[in-house]
């Protein structure tokens, strides 16, 4: 998506950041990682893939993306800049949401992906204060986001973000209970078998209509700053 391009999110515990082509050599390098393949389902891909990917996150109307940061200080001025508070030491992860429309044509289902991929600082609380900013974000900006997806996807009238879903390897104890901290709840029946998993060993988490108001935990010094990129 384009509506975060210029936009740093800052709290006093995280820093989030437009996802730029600086960032893809140490994006890639995360994503050779096994263990990370098997927790994204994902595939290797080549630097050149990797460029390409990138690219699509930033352009394609319906992904939105930032790269998790270490926070900076409090008393940092209203703007970051590219290279510096998120050069490569200080990167952590990242958090994405991609919307599609629902089966039945009348709402947006937004599907959010979170990784912490620095494993020295898994544990410490990144992932949480990740997924809140950018959870601030996405309620703060819905209309924006919107109008963005169904002006590129010639929506026709006018639909809402009425559900927020999220897929995690079974596993993964420690990230199903993160989401299921800040409100979203396991899907039962379906596709999933008795276990609650589904053909990938999968758990689905969702919030329904209403999960703006779920949010209940307040984001401690959020801040929506100027991203300075390489180019400016």
């Amino acid at each position: 998506m384009l509506i975060n391009e210029g936009i740093a999110i800052s709290t006093r515990k995280i820093l989030l950041v437009p996802y730029e082509s600086h960032h893809v050599s140490t994006y890639h390098e995360w994503m050779k990682d096994a263990e990370i393949q098997e927790a994204t389902a994902s595939e290797p891909l080549s630097i050149e893939e990797e460029h390409a990917m990138q690219l699509s996150w930033r352009q394609d109307p319906d992904k939105l993306t930032f790269i998790v940061c270490l926070p900076t200080s409090p008393s940092t001025s209203g703007s970051i800049t590219a290279g510096r508070e998120d050069n490569l030491v200080r990167m952590l992860g990242d958090v994405n949401l991609f919307l599609t429309i629902s089966d039945t044509q009348d709402f947006i289902i937004g599907e959010i992906e979170l990784m912490v991929a620095v494993k020295s600082q898994q544990g410490h609380g990144y992932g949480r204060a990740s997924l809140l900013a950018f959870l601030t974000y996405v309620a703060e900006h819905e209309d924006g986001l919107l109008e963005e997806f169904e002006r590129e996807r010639m929506v026709e009238g006018v639909l809402k973000l009425n559900e927020l879903t999220v897929k995690i390897g079974e596993k993964n104890v420690r990230s199903i209970g993160l989401f299921e901290s800040v409100g979203f709840t396991r899907v039962e029946g379906g596709e999933e078998d008795e276990e609650g998993e589904n053909y990938f060993g999968e758990i689905e988490l969702t919030m329904g209509a209403g999960w703006k108001g779920r949010l209940g935990e307040r984001v401690e010094g959020y801040r929506e700053l100027e991203y300075r990129s390489i180019n400016q």
